[in-house]
This record gives structure tokens, sequence and C-alpha cells, in this order.
């Protein structure tokens, strides 16, 4: 296609998305609950059609020499599809925020004011890699009463086409407007400029992926845009750690699922712990095929085989099985560290002192910060939020996992009786 042509196609595929948008404030909670059950319904009556792509796409990415980490997102097998569709019909089981109350107050000359959750409007996303994404995405701006428009990565492109094709379809059976959920059919990169540039049409871009993808969109966007751009997430052994615990957290933290924004990439730990605690985690790491790169004292101790860490390793995002780790004096050190260094994102203090961890909590600045937990637990599933939208790192608007709320914006409704000012 021509840039022309593709700007054309987005352009109109805008305008059926901003008609839908005023479709879909019109319908109920039971409605479109009932329009989600139907889409989960369909994703498994379609079960073979969608493996079936997915394997097209999975036999382009090993040709394409895609990593294992890309691949392993990119991968659906029947448990993953039935997990894709059973977080569909979560979200139906969800409350419904629009609508919602926040705060209602009465003013001195009688006029009634009321703050509600609304829908924002049209929402694109710009994704790539996890064809759940599509799912996730499609669902949780509907059940918001938003219009949405997804891009997907060519690494993905059939795999999002199947899914999509069976959320249209089992939607629109039980009511869903038509244009509510389009995705865009194909993988030009001009596709990406257009969209951001729409403004007449999206009120919000939500570009999740590499870095590159986010900084393209960012530079282009012509509207907001909610994001993070790398995950280097910390654990901090404090001094008065449960050593065993810190193991066990950062061990769960690096290697349940490597490839993701809320994987542990850095752990700090303190000096006094160096000749106890480093032989312990050392050898778990090892245990678990862990690459670590670390500072001088941590080589002195570890006992395993381990690189020396570099100052790039501070800031990498490895988003595999290779780990940073640094000594450091104590807590304000530590903090210092992941705010000079660490991406906003996820980061977490071990320790039996709950000041030092109040101290921490308060004073690191990032989307979300634990006490003797696991980053994994950045997520919005494990928040209760039910299938997310992504995680920010932003702080106007929306940080963290976003769910449901987050896809909501607020108008204020003025009930009167005749006043008129002064």
């Amino acid at each position: 296609m021509t840039d022309s042509e593709i700007k054309s196609a987005i352009l109109d595929m805008g305008r059926r998305a901003r008609a839908a948008s005023y479709a879909l404030v019109k319908l109920t909670s039971e409605q479109k609950n009932a329009i989600l059950v139907a889409m989960a319904d369909e994703i498994m009556a379609r079960e073979d059609a969608i493996l079936d792509a997915n394997a097209l796409d999975l036999a382009r990415a090993e040709q394409n020499g895609l990593s294992k980490a890309m691949i392993d997102r990119l991968t659906l097998d029947p448990k993953r599809l039935k997990a894709v569709a059973d977080a569909v019909r979560e979200v139906a089981l969800l409350p419904d925020p629009v609508g919602e109350k926040l705060t209602d107050w009465t003013r001195p000359n009688g006029l009634h004011i009321r703050k509600v959750r609304v829908p924002i409007g049209v929402i694109g996303i710009i994704f790539e890699s996890r064809p759940n994404v599509t799912t996730d995405a499609a669902s949780l701006c509907f059940k918001t009463g938003n219009a949405t428009i997804l891009r997907g990565g060519s690494e993905a492109i059939d795999s999002n086409r199947a899914l999509a094709a069976a959320l249209q379809a089992g939607g629109e059976r039980a009511g869903l407007p038509p244009d509510s959920i389009q995705l865009i059919p194909f993988t030009d990169r001009a596709s990406v400029e257009h969209m951001a540039q729409m403004d007449q049409y999206l009120d919000l871009i939500i570009p999740r992926g590499g870095k590159g993808l986010i900084e393209k969109v960012v530079a282009t966007a012509r509207m907001p845009v909610i994001k993070h751009y790398d995950g280097v997430c910390h654990v901090y052994v404090h001094v008065d750690a449960d050593l065993d615990m810190a193991a066990n957290i950062i061990v769960n933290s690096k290697c349940q699922k490597p490839g993701v924004c809320n994987a542990l990439e850095t752990i700090l730990v303190h000096e006094d712990l160096a000749a106890t605690f480093y032989p312990l985690v050392g050898q778990r790491l090892l245990e678990a095929g862990v690459e670590i790169h670390a500072d001088a004292t941590a080589l002195q101790h570890l006992g395993v085989p381990a690189k020396p860490a570099t100052e790039e390793d501070w800031i990498t995002e490895y988003l595999d099985l290779i780990l940073a780790a640094k000594t450091v004096s104590g807590l304000d050190e530590a903090i210092a560290h992941i705010n000079r260094y660490g991406s906003h994102h996820t980061d977490s203090i071990i320790t039996k002192d709950r000041t030092a961890a109040e101290r921490f909590q308060h004073e690191v600045d990032s989307a979300v910060v634990l006490h003797n937990a696991s980053t994994r637990f950045n997520d919005g599933g494990e928040f209760g939020f039910g299938a997310e939208i992504g995680i920010s790192t932003d702080k106007l608007h929306a940080r963290g996992p976003m769910g449901l709320a987050e896809l909501c914006s607020y108008k204020y409704l003025v009930d009167g009786s005749g006043q008129v000012r002064g």
C-alpha cells in the first residue's frame, strides 16, 4: 500500500470508531457483559483456526531468528488460549465503572454537582508480540464504553487477525455496535505514525512494546500517551532481611517469567550481608540457569561463575535469565541507586524492619513499591483488576497496572432549579 492509501484507511477507521463510541455509551452494563461472554465463547469455538494462525506466526518467528523470550510471548496453545477466553469472561464479571459517582456536593446556591466516571472515547493500542493483548485491550476498552483501534506487530499478525475476527463475530451476534473493535490489518510501519497523528478521532494512545516503538509514538503523537519505556526492576536485600525469604523472592522475581517488564533485573545487597547472602542466592540462581553480572564485592563472595558488572548493567532490561548484582552501604545508597538507574516501574525491599520498609516505599519513585514480595506481583490480575491494559510509569492520569477505572475519564453533572449567575 502507498502512504496515502495507508493514511486514508486509518482515517476511515478513526471516523468509524468515533461513531461507534457514541453507540457504546448507550449500552447497559448487562448488555456489555453479555457481549463479552459471547466474545469469549467465539474464541473457544474458533480454537483450531486461531491456533493454526498462531502456528504461522511461530514459523515466521523461528525463520526470522526471534529470541526465545519473544517466541514465548508470541506462543498460543490450548491452555493459553483458554486463559485468553477466561480473561474476557473475568472482565464481564468485574464491576462496570462507567457512571460511578466519585463524589458529589451541593453549593450554597442550591446547585448539586456530581463527578462521575465516563468513557475516554476512542483509544488506540499499539503493541508487539503478544497476541493476548488483542483480547485484553479490546475487552477492557469495551467494558468501559471505549471504541478501540488495535495495531499489532508483524510478528503476530495472523494470530491478531484471528482473535480480532472472533471478538467481532461473537460480539456482533450479541449486539456489539459495528466498528467498536477494529484491528489495523496491515503492518506497514507508516501506520503507527498516521495513527499517532489522528487526534481528531483518537483521544488516547497506549503503546506496548520495545523502547524504540514507544519513543516513536511519543515523538509523533498528537494526543495523550500512556506508557512505560523499560522495566529495570530491583530487589533490595536490607540488613535485617530474612535471607531465605530474600533468595526465594529474588529467584521468583527473575525466573518465574523473565521476559516481562516486571521481572527483576538488579539485586542490591547490604554490604554486611555479602559474605552470607551472596553464596546462598548465587547457588540458587546458578541452579535456575541465571547468568550473574556482579560488582567486585559480589564477585568475591558469590562462589559461582559470574561476569564483572559494568555501568551499562545498571540500566539494562535483560528480559532474559541474566541478573545484575550490586553491593550497597545501606538504605540511602539503595534508594539513590534505584532512583538514578531504575525505570520507575517496580521495586521491592526485603526486610523485617517496618520503619526501613516504609521509608523505602515512600522515597523510591516507582509506580509500584513492594515490601517482602516478588516484583512479579505488579500485574492487573494480581491486583484484582482483571485483565490489564498495561503498566504505566507516567504520573498523570494513570500509574502502575491499568484496569477498568484507568480507562475512564470523568465529567461533572450539575443539577439546578433555575439558578442564574449574578
